[in-house]
């Protein structure tokens, strides 16, 4: 056989011997890796690492231990509150006792309850004084409240002052029955009204969120507005408890959430508000006002009564686009008795106010100043009166508005009429509020380091560091009064004294910051050359 046929059978051979090697190989690695990877998961597991702890900065956003939504406040002393010595205390004390009932009562839920807003349940620790205390000297009724409350001027997010309206208990005329002159039906709360998380035989429902009309066991829907009730929607059914001349009085009725009815043979019934159809209060005062009805500066409850009486058409239409309507019920009160506010309790008339019950507490002191129509509709007659929260309303809203409460009848219904000014307001916090007790929910900062890893990595200012890095970064020239000597320790690392176990551990300097990128302009050819390359194009 020839030598080139020889060495051609040779790399043949020898190229086949290659390519099985190389096959055979990689099918024992692949082989290899996959024995590895089915011990791995079926009997080698790595030991779990214990996690790490979750680290508490940044810290959370929390509440601040006393804080009220939407409300600027100041601490003041007792001589800064203007009109606090010219005021007659004692009512305010009586007042104040009689909320202290309710407080003192309260269970266990209650104060969950209360503990989401700013006082929380700390009205417990004064009226425990209070239950012991028959005071009959306004001397000392002023001491009980300086002794025991600490004054907070209030008022809303960027205003100086709060705004003050007013509320009475309308005194109407009425029958037992329905007649040609009285027509205007008074419901109670029909059986089909539905509010979630309240049971439908629940006393006084909440006068806001959505409301439903339950048809059939699972069906829900919006509940009838005022005008579909005014249309005889609800009517037929029983649930009528008086019939009224006119509608207006039972609108104004309905918006003092209270009401007396006289019978002609001589008996009275009390209505309180005891729920309502799920729609938003819309009051009438501010559409004649925004139609050019009525002035803003006139607008008063006599001013749009008047209105509503000449224009029975436009009332009926007026009526209506308040769509929100106040079911009530029956109270077991005498002709000597207050209406019975939010809290449960008789108000006082002159020192109860409806407050915004998302914010504060019942039964929370404010100190009300400023001036008021109150002899006469032009009279700024000077207002200093320590009121109780003991009422709510669903236009009141915000931490320093209220509705002064001024009792029952004509004379009452016009001085709050008239109402609607602003006023300086004092809320009274209680002293046992200790802000200590609510900081302790803060989270708690990470353990310092020892003494030994602080002196080697020491806490400095990162502005100071920037200065010495930059100031680092050069090279320091020595003076020509000390030259600097070979194997001399340069300044900027400090050479330890003593190599011994005794010895203090050396600081560490600061890293030097890398130095900004230096603004290198190009020169003139290389920009020559840019400006005939973009010619060119």
């Amino acid at each position: 056989m020839a030598p080139e046929a020889r060495i051609k059978i040779f790399l043949k051979n020898s190229a086949t011997a290659l390519c099985a090697g190389v096959v055979v190989l990689s099918s024992f690695s692949l082989g290899a890796e996959a024995a590895r990877r089915h011990y791995r998961s079926h009997h080698h597991h790595p030991p779990a690492l214990p996690a790490a702890p979750p680290r508490a900065l940044p810290y959370p956003q929390l509440p601040l231990p006393f804080e009220i939504s939407g409300a600027q406040y100041l601490p003041l002393a007792w001589a800064d509150v203007k009109g606090w010595n010219d005021d007659t205390h004692l009512p305010a004390y009586k007042t104040f006792r009689a909320s202290c009932r309710t407080i003192n009562a309260q269970t266990a839920a209650s104060e969950a309850k209360a503990e989401s807003k700013a006082i929380g349940s700390s009205l417990s620790e004064p009226c425990r004084a209070a239950k012991s205390l028959e005071l009959t000297d306004d001397a000392k009724a002023k001491t009980f409240f300086e002794d025991n409350f600490a004054p907070l001027r209030i008022s809303r997010l960027g205003e100086p002052d709060g705004f003050v309206t007013g509320y009475y208990e309308p005194v109407l005329e009425g029958s037992r029955t329905q007649t040609d002159v009285f027509n205007v039906p008074v419901y109670r709360r029909p059986s089909n009204l539905f509010v979630r998380g309240y049971k439908q035989d629940s006393v006084s429902l909440p006068n806001k969120g959505p409301v439903y009309r339950k048809i059939g066991r699972r069906k829900l829907v919006p509940y009838y507005d005022r005008g579909e009730i005014e249309d005889g929607k609800i009517a037929g059914r029983g649930l009528e408890i008086a019939w009224l001349k006119d509608p207006t009085d039972l609108l104004f009725a309905q918006i003092q959430g209270s009401a007396r009815i006289k019978f002609d043979d001589g008996g009275t019934v009390r209505l309180n508000y005891d729920a309502y159809n799920g729609f938003p209060y819309t009051a009438v005062g501010r559409i004649l006002i925004e139609r050019g009805i009525i002035p803003r500066e006139e607008m008063s409850m006599q001013k749009i009564r008047e209105w509503m009486t000449q224009n029975p058409d436009g009332a009926k239409e007026l009526r209506r686009a308040n769509r929100a309507y106040i079911f009530f019920r029956e109270v077991n009160l005498s002709d000597k008795e207050e209406a019975i506010g939010a809290q449960g309790i008789p108000l006082t008339a002159g020192r109860s106010i409806a407050v915004d019950k998302a914010l504060h507490v019942y039964g929370t002191p404010f100190f009300i100043e400023g001036e008021l129509p109150i002899d006469s509709e032009r009279s700024k007659t000077p207002f200093h009166r320590l009121m109780i929260a003991q009422d709510t309303g669903s236009a009141i809203i915000g931490p320093a508005r209220a509705d002064l409460y001024f009792g029952a009848g004509q004379e009452a219904g016009r001085v709050s009429g008239r109402l609607r000014h602003p006023m300086h307001f004092v809320m009274l916090v209680p002293k046992g509020l200790d802000p200590s007790m609510r900081a302790a929910r803060l989270p708690v900062p990470d353990p310092r380091p020892s003494e030994k890893i602080a002196k080697l990595f020491p806490q400095t200012d990162p502005a100071k560091d920037s200065k010495n890095a930059s100031a680092a970064a050069k090279p320091a020239e020595p003076s020509k009064a000390e030259p600097v000597k070979a194997g001399a320790a340069s300044p900027a690392v400090p050479q330890a004294k003593d190599q011994s176990k005794d010895a203090a551990v050396s600081v560490a300097s600061p890293v030097p910051l890398p130095e900004p990128r230096p603004n290198i302009k190009p020169d003139r050819e290389q920009r020559k050359r840019v400006n005939r390359r973009s010619d060119q194009q």
